[in-house]
């Protein structure tokens, strides 16, 4: 495939995912009803928006591994941030870093986005991967629009239900399939198949789709960080031939 028709694909995407995401958070904050029967609506609406969510940090991933727009690093960095930022005000220059550390040292303890005391353990391992990129600088942007919502005429009850409980389902959907089910260490678990420490959760294509873009497919992205999102499933039907991953 050609840089640009990769670029095209994932830029539309992209544009699909923030836009869905932006519409829903708009609308949910400052329009939805939550009175019968508009109300009947607001689990799809959550749902949906945290599914979104999640979809924008994969955009941003793959802005990192520069798969998002191929040879155009202004292009990654910029929709890399948008998404980041938009989401929960996050610095995409701070997460790239550790994310490219992850690569560098996956499942151990130089590792970032690892809980090398605990690498079984659910809540340590959550709390400590959250609290490592909000921060000061993240909180009072977060507390700026959340006031300046209220001035505007945003509730508190659409913003609970539209803004903060998406942001919080979406990063526990990232963090169980991108992370803690893919690299922890724990006796019950699948061993890991070679120094990536990655391992897949295999679940069928819509199943995979549904909970973290493709993410679940962790061992392929570590053997092809290049790859986008949603070229994943083609890698895992490549390194599950026989011999495919037999070194010539």
């Amino acid at each position: 495939m050609t840089a640009c028709r990769q670029s095209a694909i994932g830029l539309g995407l992209a544009a699909l995912i923030v836009g869905g995401w932006a519409t829903l958070h708009v609308w949910g904050v400052f329009f939805q009803p939550l009175t019968w029967p508009a109300v009947a609506v607001v689990p799809l609406i959550i749902l949906t928006q945290s599914w979104l969510g999640a979809g924008m940090f994969i955009v941003a991933h793959d802005a990192m591994h520069g798969s998002l727009a191929p040879g155009r690093p202004r292009v990654n960095a910029v929709v890399g941030q948008i998404c980041v930022g938009a989401y929960a005000a996050f610095s995409y220059r701070k997460l790239n870093g550790s994310h490219h550390q992850h690569h560098r040292t996956p499942g151990q303890a130089e590792d970032p986005d690892f809980h090398a005391a605990r690498p079984e353990a659910f809540a340590p391992w959550f709390y400590s991967f959250f609290m490592r990129y909000f921060g000061g600088r993240e909180f009072a942007i977060v507390t700026a629009v959340l006031i300046a919502y209220l001035l505007i005429g945003a509730h508190v009850a659409n913003m609970i239900l539209f803004w903060a409980l998406p942001a919080i389902l979406s990063a526990l959907q990232l963090f169980v399939f991108g992370t803690w089910l893919p690299h922890r260490h724990d006796q019950g678990a699948e061993a890991f198949a070679d120094h990536h420490n990655a391992r897949t959760i295999p679940m069928p294509w819509i199943a995979s789709l549904l909970t973290c873009f493709h993410f679940g497919m962790h061992h392929e992205h570590h053997l092809s960080p290049g790859t986008p999102w949603w070229r994943l499933p083609d890698v895992r039907r490549e390194t599950v031939r026989p011999g495919s991953t037999t070194p010539v």
